[in-house]
């Protein structure tokens, strides 16, 4: 078993620690009515876009994300709270120390023996869901269902659904597929795009990850014979069916959106195996990125 099957497997395990503890960090993590923005880069950034997109619809208040490195200096905010598995990614970094003494500022990190815990007024470290592979996995989910569970919008049975989504066959033909197409909604277009990012790290796979009401508007071109689409969450009228008769194939996610995720993860590593990769070892890619001055 490579690194990423081990790590994306306990996920159920570390959501129900998180959802535990959520109640603790109360105090470091936003409070209802504060203008907050949720930053990270690569799969943290798609974390940040589900968070923002469901604090927002929970009527917590306004609520932005940004790539670290895209993060608008002269808009206002009362709290940032920043995602980084290693705590050493240099544009999260340079985004903190910039803020100090302006802007509250919180981390959810992994490893709270990183430059992190030091830019960040604020630290909360989820150690246990660390990892030793490239691409992640139960880092940002268990960050992501925490911050659920913040906004009192976990349950048990999102777990449960977790456990199905491990223990639930792939669509049969799934592998094969050619082209893979990510899509969401709200919270869920966050977990499309991270899901599409899962599958070209590790497996090197052409995929792409849309809003499904922009899908009409052009994507829907490239869906053939040999392509799948994947709905994370439920699916605008027609836009089934249209897809059906491209000749694609239709994988309407039925569980939580972020145990869909995880069966995304799974099909990632199936689809590098198939292909005779290694998804622990992805092309050009590093756990951290970490610049030179």
């Amino acid at each position: 078993m490579t690194h990423v099957e081990d790590e994306l497997t306990s996920q159920p395990e570390c959501w129900t620690r998180a959802a535990t503890q959520a109640a603790e960090h109360t105090r470091a993590l936003p409070a209802p009515g504060e203008r907050v923005a949720v930053v990270g880069c690569g799969t943290s950034y798609f974390m940040a876009q589900a968070v923002a997109a469901l604090r927002e619809g929970a009527g917590q208040g306004e609520t932005d994300a940004f790539a670290a490195s895209e993060f608008p200096h002269g808009r206002a905010y009362d709290h940032v709270v920043a995602l980084t598995r290693s705590g050493t990614t240099t544009e999260v970094l340079d985004l903190l120390d910039r803020l100090k003494d302006g802007t509250r500022t919180t981390a959810l990190t992994a490893d709270p023996d990183t430059a992190v815990t030091a830019s960040a007024d604020e630290t909360v470290v989820l150690d246990y869901a660390d990892e030793r592979s490239v691409v992640q996995t139960r880092f940002a989910t268990t960050a992501l269902t925490l911050l659920r569970a913040h906004l009192g919008l976990h349950t048990d049975t999102i777990v449960e659904d977790a456990r199905t989504a491990l223990a639930r066959p792939l669509p049969e033909g799934l592998v094969d597929c050619t082209q893979f197409t990510f899509l969401g909604r709200g919270w869920t277009v966050g977990l499309a795009h991270e899901a599409g990012l899962k599958m070209r790290e590790a497996a090197l796979a052409w995929t792409e990850a849309y809003p499904a009401m922009e899908y009409r508007h052009g994507p829907i071109s490239v869906t053939t014979r040999g392509t799948a689409t994947w709905m994370l969450g439920d699916a605008p009228d027609g836009l089934a069916g249209q897809v059906r008769d491209t000749g694609g194939a239709w994988i309407q996610g039925t569980l939580d959106p972020l145990a869909e995720l995880v069966r995304a993860q799974r099909l990632a590593v199936a689809v590098a195996e198939a292909r005779g990769l290694d998804p622990d070892r992805p092309r050009h890619l590093t756990r951290s990125v970490v610049l030179e001055p």
